[in-house]
């Protein structure tokens, strides 16, 4: 028995640390065979059946977690075991930018996980229920961890708008137009001091029954309608009908066109309180607004002279 007892001591109180640092994916319903041999084949422990023995002994053999684990440092075979059994992974970020289209942002998950893009696409299918999926995920930087569970960052995704949503009163537009105006103002403009200013271009043109005109729709009208855009924008493009071009419809288009940031959903909520119908760009990475036609176009006038000096 002493000699047993010593075996035992010597398992699970001195430490072992791995030649070199090791990463493993312990996946979901791995058995505790498993798990032990994962690491004794890492060198992370010494034996695999002592890590057995031991987690019957305590009743830590349901207690495991899956996930991804780093092992760099010496650590006793207690210690491995209590990493496994609080779950200690390694959280992976990932930001997503403001902007794109649902589609978009699900082929970059799939890219930056290393998963099939086709998961991504079925599981916001499931997610979505039969509703639009374009605007619905907030632009943020998430973590996860592997194995990946694309329905739980879907999840997350869609809760943090749904929770932002649920603290703006807009007093003009229902929650569905204020996805819709939001991704034309995150289309529109990257700067937050603009953003107030279009949603009131927006606000204001629709009070005056007055066609948005803005290019991002004619864009995103072309994707949807033909699943491709070339990138230049053409006078022909803005005579094309499609069902989210604001120059040949009024009113607002049936869908967002991407999926907005916190600024854009938040100015889409609250636009300025000023009288702008027009904007163009000034040339400086901004736009320069006005109240009148005639301002426009004299806006427009100073635009155009400023890319012929270019």
């Amino acid at each position: 028995m002493s000699i047993l007892g010593g075996v035992y001591a010597f398992q699970t109180q001195t430490s072992m640390q791995p030649a070199v640092p090791q990463t493993l994916v312990i996946a979901p319903g791995t058995s505790t065979f498993g798990i032990a041999r994962q690491l004794e084949s890492a060198g992370v422990i010494r034996s695999g059946l002592m890590f057995r023995l031991l987690a019957r002994l305590r009743g830590d053999a349901q207690e495991l977690q899956s996930g991804e684990y780093l092992f760099a440092d010496a650590a006793t075979l207690p210690q491995v075991m209590q990493r496994l059994r609080r779950g200690d992974v390694l959280l992976h970020r990932l930001t997503i930018p403001e902007g794109l289209r649902s589609d978009e942002v699900l082929s970059l998950f799939a890219a930056q996980t290393d998963t099939p893009l086709a998961h991504w696409q079925e599981v916001y299918r499931q997610l979505l229920n039969g509703q639009e999926g374009e605007g619905r995920l907030l632009p943020e930087t998430y973590t996860y961890r592997r194995p990946v569970n694309a329905h739980a960052i879907l999840l997350d995704m869609l809760k943090a708008q749904h929770d932002l949503l649920q603290s703006l009163v807009p007093a003009w537009l229902d929650v569905q137009g204020l996805r819709i105006v939001a991704s034309i103002i995150e289309k529109e403009t990257a700067l937050d001091k603009e953003r107030p200013l279009v949603a009131a271009v927006i606000r204001n043109r629709l009070a005056c029954h007055m066609a948005l005109q803005m290019d991002p729709t004619v864009i995103y009208g072309l994707w949807r309608t033909d699943g491709n855009f070339s990138g230049n924008i053409h006078k022909g493009d803005l005579q094309r009908d499609t069902p989210w071009s604001s120059y040949t419809r009024k009113g607002l288009p049936p869908t967002p066109i991407c999926n907005p940031g916190a600024a854009s959903l938040r100015a889409a909520a609250a636009p300025a309180d000023v009288d702008y119908l027009y904007f163009v760009a000034d040339g400086s990475g901004g736009h320069a607004f006005a109240a009148t036609l005639e301002e426009h176009n004299a806006n427009v006038r100073q635009w155009m002279k400023i890319e012929r000096q270019r």
